[in-house]
């Protein structure tokens, strides 16, 4: 899926339309449209000596061209062909290396909007593939720290904790370049410090006050930037997702309270923004994985008291609470 930019595009950009869709063949305009490669795999090494990197991604590249001859007189003369595109991502990963999602996202949109001038727009979203060296347990009963195992020079493992990706967006008509960084599919859970109390309470409710209870969420967030120029990507992904996990599990020994999903997810929006300036708006979807308690009342002769062990996993429905935090002095078209 590709993301659209959070905070609208430019004025100037939403207002420029390709001269051939003023002399379109009939009375009515494409509004919008484009052409592209989707789920391009690469996998890139980068050797140095006996130690060896990986990254793998997969790659999604659409161009939006100024003409549109190609709808209205299937005159194909413009057109980049989309296995040209995946041909220009391996061909740019050989030639430069894979460094992180976000310059690779840049250094093909770039390549795109430099070799055709008759592309009017790059779009590029990549998706990195979790891969982390496989490190060397202690084999006695004093476990090192992850900090001191030995890392393996050039076996990997597959850590599937979240998924990290990026779009960028490069307009010929606009200077600014989108870029947007993202983490999806982390899923967390707390056992206790959740509550869910003082809610409306009308003839269609039937959930009670809820003062301690499990909290699970699948948590999507992605943001964008207002200047990249000295943008550590690699750092900045990693302290965002520090930031959520922190403000959703607190300190390891005591926790922290969250009163609802939606004060725990603006909590983690504001401090990413309060850390991090050259984040200028914050998106979050958090949704409510359930997990309801299993009614034992009727079965006292087996399990007599009372139940807080065995909790019913449900995931749909579901409830889904989401919010965009911006800066107040972003000018935007939200």
């Amino acid at each position: 899926m590709f993301a659209r930019p959070l905070q609208g595009a430019s004025t100037a950009t939403i207002e420029r339309q390709p001269a051939s869709s003023l002399n379109a063949p009939h009375q009515y305009t494409i509004s919008d449209y484009g052409y592209g490669k989707d789920c391009v795999k690469v996998l890139h090494v980068k050797r140095n000596g006996p130690v060896h990197s990986i990254r793998e991604f997969e790659v999604g590249t659409h161009l939006k061209l100024y003409s549109q001859k190609d709808y209205f007189k299937g005159d194909n003369s413009d057109i980049v062909a989309t296995d040209s595109q995946k041909n220009t991502v391996y061909l740019l990963a050989k030639k430069h290396g894979i460094e992180d999602p976000e310059r690779f996202a840049l250094l093909l949109a770039n390549h795109f909007l430099n070799k055709y001038s008759h592309v009017a727009e790059a779009h590029v979203h990549v998706e990195e593939y979790p891969w982390e060296r496989i490190t060397q347990e202690d084999d006695g009963d004093n476990y090192a720290s992850i900090s001191e195992r030995q890392r393996h020079n050039h076996a990997f493992i597959f850590t599937p904790i979240a998924q990290r990706y990026c779009d960028v967006l490069v307009r010929r008509a606009d200077p600014k370049v989108t870029v947007i960084s993202g983490i999806k599919g982390l899923r967390v859970l707390k056992t206790t410090q959740s509550s869910f109390v003082n809610f409306v309470n009308d003839e269609f409710r039937s959930l009670p006050d809820q003062y301690d209870r499990l909290f699970s969420t699948v948590v999507d967030c992605c943001w964008e930037y207002s200047d990249i120029n000295d943008v550590k990507f690699c750092q900045t992904w990693n302290k965002v997702k520090n930031i959520i996990i922190r403000n959703f599990a607190g300190d390891t020994n005591v926790g922290v309270s969250s009163v609802s999903v939606q004060n725990t997810l603006y909590l983690s929006e504001k401090e990413v923004l309060d850390v991090i300036p050259q984040i200028s708006v914050i998106s979050m979807t958090l949704p409510n994985k359930h997990y309801f308690n299993f009614d034992t009342k009727p079965f006292q002769s087996v399990v007599p008291g009372d139940n807080n062990e065995v909790f019913i996993p449900v995931d749909k429905p579901h409830g889904t609470i989401y919010a965009q935090l911006s800066r107040k002095d972003l000018k935007s078209h939200l």
